[in-house]
């Protein structure tokens, strides 16, 4: 794999064509090279990153290139002004369908799932949420953007290698999937006639596995997914506001419903 793979970083068909993604930053890179480091086809660092990678770079495949040149070089191949000086191209994992990633669940007792997320800081923000609240999966409606899209990775912190995830190619009747495995489908809207979600998570029969649905930004949620849900819940908030950033939102509510599972 040569330099001139790395100009084909904003081509979104050529990196899943070739089985790639690209992870920026080096807090990203130094987790691909802890976690995986054998679906690392090469990297492209300036002097500084490389110093800063330091002992993580031992972990490199023999045989796979470390292109360091100077950051002026890097923003002419790569066409970006890559700041942190420090990108990987990567093996891109297996897909996991539907049934496979409901049948990897365990005892995991929550999971997320996004409806139209397309904004890549959006789905980077929900996984980082995912992860940090202990969600055991996220599942992705078709127009939702690509998880190992490399500025959805960075957002994430990596979150989007770490948290398992399958796209429902049925979206929403797909859904049923999760309810059949013991979840119960929980919308999150800011519509007045949902429930309180302190209500819901204080609520002694609550459900014991939750499948949180959240909507893309100004749509919300579709009324097929609000519809089928076994329940409908809101934030409080202010007079005068009507909704959070997604992320944010996604944030409250995981963070609520995991400390009521202990």
């Amino acid at each position: 794999m040569n330099l001139d793979s790395y100009r084909h970083l904003a081509d979104a068909e050529w990196l899943r064509a070739s089985g790639l993604f690209v992870a920026e930053g080096r807090f990203v890179v130094r987790r691909v090279l802890q976690d995986a480091p054998d679906r690392v086809r090469s990297l492209l660092l300036t002097g500084t990153a490389r110093a800063a990678l330091g002992d993580a770079l031992d972990r490199v495949p023999a045989g796979r290139p470390v292109f360091v040149v100077a950051l002026e070089a890097m923003q002419a191949i790569t066409g970006f002004n890559i700041h942190r000086g420090c990108l990987a191209l990567v093996d891109r994992p297996a897909s996991l369908d539907l049934a496979s990633l409901v049948h990897r669940l365990g005892d995991a007792r929550l999971v997320l799932a996004l409806e139209e997320v397309a904004n890549a800081d959006n789905v980077g923000g929900a996984f980082r949420n995912a992860l940090a609240f202990g969600a055991g999966a996220v599942v992705l409606s078709p127009g939702c953007c690509d998880p190992l899209y490399r500025k959805a990775i960075r957002t994430s912190m990596g979150a989007t290698l770490g948290v398992p995830f399958a796209r429902a190619p049925g979206w929403p009747r797909d859904l049923d999937l999760i309810r059949a495995a013991g979840f119960a489908l929980v919308a999150l809207t800011p519509a007045a006639g949902a429930r309180d979600l302190a209500a819901f998570v204080s609520d002694p029969d609550r459900p014991s596995r939750v499948a949180l649905a959240v909507g893309t930004e100004g749509a919300g949620l579709s009324a097929a997914v609000e519809a089928m849900a076994d329940a409908r819940v809101r934030i409080p908030m202010m007079p005068g506001v009507d909704s959070l950033n997604l992320a944010t939102a996604a944030g409250i509510a995981l963070q609520r419903i995991h400390e009521t599972f202990g």
